[in-house]
């Protein structure tokens, strides 16, 4: 209980900007949120960066991926690529609000969030989670809507190597079945409208892999909202 009026008021205190070291200001301030998270043009399904005025990318309408929408907060890149870093690797978990404020922030996400009907974050497995301490995707899922937040749900039962070390016929490979639903979770997605919640999307393999089995289960629509996506 102390611990928690302290992160509050905490939270309430000015502090420096993590990214220009103003002072006083917020964890991100206005400034730097104007200048580095400038919402761009991406591809409703993947987020990939477009054009103005193009809704879906090349690949996208060629092989539509299992996801029907797809939203991503910032792209993967100085200044956001050092900080998630510092918050996965730190490990920082109170990072977790001031960057989930950010997901929520992002076009379209706001109202994702209120039309779904449960939250799941990408599960870690149970090597990585004991390695990490703490599941980011999980930790952001609570802050942007902990009633709905479900991570018993999508499970991940066995370990792989780190997708970012890995090429993209690798990367496929690497995730291919490694999501699976927990008993009676089949049920519960059956016809329910779905937000899958993670930091980073590189290729989109992971969360693609997550959607399979929720495909499966009946989901009637799978949203993905990431805090990150690469170029």
């Amino acid at each position: 209980m102390l611990r928690a009026l302290l992160h509050r008021l905490s939270a309430a205190l000015p502090g420096q900007c993590a990214l220009c070291q103003a002072w006083p200001s917020r964890p991100l301030c206005h400034a730097c949120l104007a200048r580095f998270a400038r919402p761009c043009p991406r591809c409703l399904q993947c987020a990939r960066p477009l054009p103005a005025g193009v809704t879906r990318c090349g690949a996208c309408l060629r092989e539509p991926p299992p996801l029907d929408l797809c939203l991503a907060a910032v792209s993967y890149e100085y200044p956001w690529s050092g900080l998630i870093a510092r918050y996965k690797f730190g490990p920082s978990p109170g990072w977790s609000a001031p960057l989930a404020g950010l997901m929520r922030d992002c076009p379209g996400a706001a109202e994702a969030i209120a039309c779904a009907d449960l939250l799941l974050p990408l599960p870690l497995s149970g090597p990585r989670l004991r390695a990490r301490g703490f599941n980011q995707a999980l930790e952001l899922a609570r802050q942007l809507a902990p009633e709905k937040t479900r991570p018993d749900l999508l499970l991940r039962p066995r370990d792989t190597p780190a997708q970012s070390s890995l090429a993209l016929a690798q990367r496929l490979r690497n995730v291919r079945g490694v999501f699976d639903l927990s008993a009676g979770g089949a049920q519960v997605v059956q016809g329910s409208r779905l937000l899958l919640v993670d930091d980073v999307m590189t290729t989109g393999a992971t969360l693609h892999a997550a959607a399979i089995p929720l495909r499966a289960a009946g989901a009637a629509h799978i949203t993905a909202l990431v805090l990150a996506r690469t170029a």
